[in-house]
């Protein structure tokens, strides 16, 4: 089992990978400036896919964008 420290590095490595390092950063600031329920979010926010599908169609989209 990992620890929260673990944990955190692993998912902003992810969201590095998938997002940029800047876009990783304005994702978590998000985050936590606004108080919300991240599981209804996570319900209703994203698309009904599983995490393969989810993160291959992120990796295409920040292929897209200007670096």
């Amino acid at each position: 089992m990992k620890t929260e420290t673990e944990i955190r590095q692993v998912g902003m490595l992810a969201l590095i990978k998938a997002l940029g390092t800047v876009e990783a950063e304005r994702f978590v600031v998000a985050l936590t400036r606004d108080r919300f329920d991240y599981t209804e979010w996570r319900k209703t926010s994203l698309p009904d896919m599983d995490i393969e599908a989810l993160s291959a169609q992120a990796i295409h989209y920040s292929n897209t964008l200007d670096h």
